[in-house]
């Protein structure tokens, strides 16, 4: 059998540095707590068998709320922490049934660990007894004496920034925490610090990233919002798009280019797909149109499991030089269209905990000029799906926004004229990265769509 990896999130802490009444880690943020977009990261990723919680013994009931409100399956222990880190790390690691199990522990206040991390841990405790995760350190660190004046100032070059996942064989860190537990000279403030006070293997350093924040001090808060507003992923290559097959998809914009890619590559994988567009008679500006569209393929088929709009139009020149009624008509295929989708299949897809993609693009994080309708549209897009994955999370309604890097496209074309081929993506990688997006369980998020990604496996 394959050795089990677990997650144990810590959060005991109390909430004194964030100066508030509530620990932070129940804080508010991009609709959900902070220990509930820490969880998603665990519960969502492939290789993690199970999730033990350590929190503080005074908001267990809150805790368990909250997992009885989110689809949290993962999570099989709650247990109470003590007054250190410590001793709270020691009772997660403690509950760990099986020594030769890769354990993981992680802040509950750190909720943006990508996918990447926790794969380089697991990874790399098949030749470690232990990991660390961390980035290189960009400020001079000094060391100072009783007096307040600089003793030492280390050279920066070897010097890192520690951050959490820290990953251990459970059987080695739960013997670090027996001989711990008998060392009153202890004065270690992390699990990895144990391995290497009691010389118990080499612990391998995973690279960290540096939005992997951790949230301590208000000012962090509002540094994760940013983070979240422009917070992108990759669809998982390892995803089979078999599992596709008999499943119904409805592809607005399918008549050319990323739409009749969707539509062709789910057919070859034995989907059921309605495709729409202008020339077949349904505009996504038309509410009317889109909801009857999405009602006849739900009537042909008894269930829609997956809705795309790839439907844009792209219009060159200063807003104060265009004419209003274009300027409408491009908001309304390109904002107001997806409004309508979403609006329009959000009934068929509680009912089949479906998921919907839709298109932005680079210039969602910041207007461009002489295509301020569009880039604007697209932000707005942006804050749709995340607003709407926040709408939807109790439904598990999954809704993301694809932003591939420049595509070969007939729009592109026709408002950029030829460009080198080598420099731009083909519509089938764009399409396979959206139907693995649709096939997987996160919400809210940007997936990216770059060059550099692995080419179709169609």
């Amino acid at each position: 059998m394959a050795e089990k990896a677990y997650a144990i999130i810590l959060a005991g802490g109390a909430g004194e540095r964030m100066e508030s009444p509530t620990p932070k880690q129940f804080l508010k943020l991009a609709g959900r707590t902070v220990i509930e977009h820490t969880l998603a990261a665990f519960e969502n990723h492939p290789r993690i068998d199970g999730i033990f919680v350590v929190c503080n013994p005074k908001y267990r009931l809150l805790m368990e709320e909250l997992l009885l409100r989110g689809p949290l399956k993962k999570v099989v222990k709650v247990l109470g922490g003590g007054k250190s880190r410590m001793e709270s790390s020691r009772a997660g690691v403690l509950a760990v049934p099986e020594d030769e199990a890769k354990v993981l522990l992680h802040d509950a206040v750190r909720p943006f660990v990508s996918a990447r991390i926790i794969d380089d841990c697991i990874d790399a405790l098949d030749r470690f007894v232990a990991v660390d995760v961390a980035i290189p350190a960009t400020d001079t660190i000094i060391e100072v004496n009783d007096m307040a004046c600089i003793a030492s100032i280390p050279s920066r070059s070897r010097l890192q920034q520690g951050q959490t996942p820290q990953g251990f064989r459970a059987g080695v860190i739960k013997k670090a925490h027996r001989l711990a537990a008998g060392d009153r000279s202890i004065s270690v403030t992390d699990d990895c610090g144990l391995i290497l006070r009691y010389g118990l293997g080499d612990i391998y350093v995973v690279r960290g990233e540096n939005k992997n924040i951790k949230i301590t001090h208000t000012e962090d808060l509002f540094l994760a919002d940013k983070i979240f507003q422009i917070n992108t992923a990759r669809a998982d290559s390892r995803i089979d798009l078999s599992l596709l097959k008999g499943r119904t998809v409805a592809v607005f914009g399918a008549s050319q280019g990323i739409g009749a890619a969707v539509a062709y590559m789910a057919r070859a994988h034995e989907a059921r797909v309605h495709g729409f567009s202008r020339s077949s008679g349904v505009d996504v500006a038309d509410a009317a149109a889109v909801e009857a569209a999405l009602s006849g393929v739900a009537r042909a088929e008894g269930r829609i499991d997956y809705v795309v709009n790839t439907a844009a139009v792209l219009r060159f020149g200063r807003l104060m030089d265009r004419r209003m009624a274009e300027v409408r008509a491009e908001i309304d295929t390109n904002f107001v269209g997806n409004l309508n989708v979403v609006r329009a299949a959000l009934p068929h897809l509680a009912s089949s905990r479906g998921s919907i993609a839709l298109f932005t693009s680079s210039s969602f994080t910041r207007g461009r000029a002489l295509y301020s309708v569009y880039s604007s549209s697209k932000a707005a897009t942006v804050n749709l799906v995340q607003a709407i994955a926040e709408e939807m999370a109790a439904a598990d309604v999954r809704i993301n926004a694809i932003n591939p890097e420049r595509t070969a496209t007939p729009m592109r074309t026709e408002n950029f004229g030829q460009e080198p081929p080598e420099t731009l993506l083909d519509p089938k990688d764009v399409a396979a990265a959206t139907l693995r997006t649709l096939l997987s369980p996160f919400s809210g998020m940007v997936v990216d769509v770059r060059l550099t990604d692995r080419p179709c496996q169609a």
